[in-house]
This record gives structure tokens, sequence and C-alpha cells, in this order.
């Protein structure tokens, strides 16, 4: 049997399971007078069928019951994913359950018979204010949560822009960075770095030339060698890129990797000559990365050197001038894994594609 009221403006909607008429009409008109809307139970078959028909905050059960216990029906309602009540247990058996036992079953509070209204009253009104607390802290989590999505979207959207100006910038270099940044991701994978560290290297490796967007246009474009001035030039890349980044407060050191991925572990790179863990380690899995796809893929003035002068290349200098630990990841990728530098636009969906599932 089962008894609901008419009013649906009321503040909470409380349930009670008590298979004593008295002890439910009390509990009732008591709770109701509070400001909520009550519902009553003689049992707890009864209760599910309320449960399962509309929402219940808190449920109010007796112990001891014909057929499914007080105790038993706190598990199914915590069990439950389709319930959302906290139950608060009343009994009259006080010698045979523990208040610790009670609560290890999900209830929330355990008031002893014989029943004090007042006290009930009180304990529903602490029950209430933890869950509208749960409740906000969880709409303020998934806010944070779209946010930070949101944010995300942004911030890879405005990557993507910026390495789409660089490419414009140096046609003769188009998918370069998309293809780096998908071989380097694939080191540190390789090398067990965390995934939030994979995804600040994507992003550095997307951008690492950003600074070319200050060379200008008949150097970048040169189909010939360089000149020593214009190659000193090209070499304020890795600077202005930094100057650039500098100024935006990113997650991971974006900034840093750019600047030292030119570096080289014995300080013969530039700008900064620095040398061995000097260097961060996302910078050298890009300068090996970077070596490597430099060599191995094809260009419009020139063909591809070959993959197998990429890997004696950081073979010889693995040491000297690369990182060891990212030099043997690279070539294991390659030469056991069967790893291969994709064209310019599958490289570009790969990086935009893993970026999405970090």
């Amino acid at each position: 049997m089962e008894t609901i009221p008419a009013d649906d403006d009321a503040f909470s909607t409380i349930l009670i399971v008590d298979d004593d008429d008295d002890i439910r009409e009390i509990l009732s008109c008591g709770i109701s007078s509070f400001g909520c809307r009550c519902f009553t139970a003689d049992s707890a078959e009864s209760a599910l069928k309320i449960l399962t028909s509309r929402p219940i905050e808190v449920v109010i059960s007796d112990v001891q019951m014909k057929g499914m216990s007080g105790l038993e029906l706190c598990r199914h309602i915590k069990d439950n994913e389709e319930f959302d009540a906290d139950v608060i247990i009343i009994t009259g058996l006080v010698n045979n359950f523990a208040y610790e036992e009670i609560i290890g079953q999900g209830a929330s509070d355990f008031i002893e018979k014989p029943i004090r209204l007042a006290e009930i009253v009180a304990r529903l009104k602490r029950v209430l204010m933890e869950r509208q607390t749960r409740q906000k802290l969880r709409r303020t989590a998934e806010e944070l949560r779209r946010n930070g999505q949101r944010f995300q979207k942004a911030m890879e959207g405005s990557v993507q822009a910026i390495a789409l100006a660089v490419e414009m910038r140096d046609p003769y270099t188009a998918g370069h960075q998309s293809r780096v940044a998908d071989l380097a991701c694939a080191i540190a994978r390789l090398m067990n770095l965390s995934e939030d560290r994979i995804y600040g290297l994507k992003m550095a490796s997307v951008i690492h030339d950003l600074g070319k967007l200050t060379i200008p246009g008949e150097i970048l474009c040169k189909p010939g060698r360089l000149s020593g001035p214009e190659y000193a030039m090209i070499q304020t890349h890795v600077q202005s890129g930094y100057d650039i980044l500098k100024k935006i407060d990113f997650p991971w050191p974006l900034a840093n990797i750019v600047i030292q991925h030119h570096e080289r572990m014995d300080g013969s790179g530039y700008p900064l000559g620095l040398s061995g863990d000097e260097i961060c380690l996302e910078a050298r899995i890009l300068s090996v990365a970077d070596v490597f796809e430099t060599i191995g893929s094809h260009r419009p003035y020139r063909p591809s050197l070959g993959i197998q002068k990429a890997i004696n290349e950081l073979a010889e200098n693995s040491g000297r001038l690369y990182d060891p630990d990212v030099v043997a990841a690279c070539l294991k990728l390659v030469n056991e894994l069967g790893y291969r530098l994709d064209g310019p636009k599958k490289a570009a969906e790969r990086v935009t594609t893993q970026m999405q599932s970090l």
C-alpha cells in the first residue's frame, strides 16, 4: 500500500517506509509541515514501486518489515544507479545493529526508536543540506569539465591555425610540422611519458617552426643553398617562436620546447648552447623527430634523402648530438614496429585525431 499527496510544489520529496500505520501517519504529518512532499509505503516492495515511478530524495525506512527488510531496501537503492536517494534507517532493534554496520550498508543516518519527531526533522534537514552540497559540487565539476573542453578545442584550433600560417609562408615544408608531431608523440609513448606530457609535446611540435613567420619569404622559399647570413637568419626562428609563445600561459612549457629543439647533447646546437639534461626531454624528443623527418621526407626542391640515411644520422650521432634513449626509441619504432612517415595530409589528420583523443 502506498500513499501519494497531491501537493506537487513541495521543496523535497521524502518516502516513509514502515509497516506501522501510526508511525507512517506521524512522520508524514510532521515532515510535511516542515515543507516536504511525503510519500508513504507499508513495505519495501511498495517503496520500490514508488522509487521507480518518481524521483525521491530521501527514504526514511524501518528495518524490520514483512518481506524485504529496510537494510535490504537500502542496499538495493544504493546498488541501483536508477535511484538517487539518501536513506535514513529507523529501528527499535538497537541491540541487533551497530551504527557502523548501518552506515556501511549505505545509509546516510541511523535513528533509534522510540521516534522523536523533532530529532527526525533535524536529521532530515542535515541529510538534505548534504545532498544540496553534493549536487552543487557535481554541477560545478560538470561546468568545469565543459569549460575545459571548450578551452581545449579553442586552444587546439588556435594552434592548428598557427601551423597553417607557418606552412603558407613556407610551402616547401608543407606537412613537416604535422609529421614531426606524429613521430614525436609515437616516440614519447614508447618512452612511457604521461598522456599530459605527450599532449604538450604534440602542441609544441605542431608549431615548433612558428618563428619562421618572422623570416622573409624569399629566404624561406629559396630553392638553392642558403648563404651564411641567410642561414643565420633562419636560425633565429627558434628565438622568435619562443618570444611569441612565452607571452601565452599554456599548461605546458611550449615556449621552452620550441626554443630548445635545435639544441644538441654536446652543446653544439643553437640558440643557447645547452647540453645534456639542460635540454628538456620534450625538446630532445622533438629534435630527433625533426631531424628524422627532415632527412627522410620529400621536399619540392629535392627528393627524400632516404629513411636509411635518416637512421644512419641518428645512430652515428646518438649520445653526441641526440639523446641516446630518444634515438633508441625512434629506431625501434622504425626498424621493429614498422613506423613510417606519412604524407602531409594523412599526418595532419593523425595529429588532429590524436589531439582530440587525449
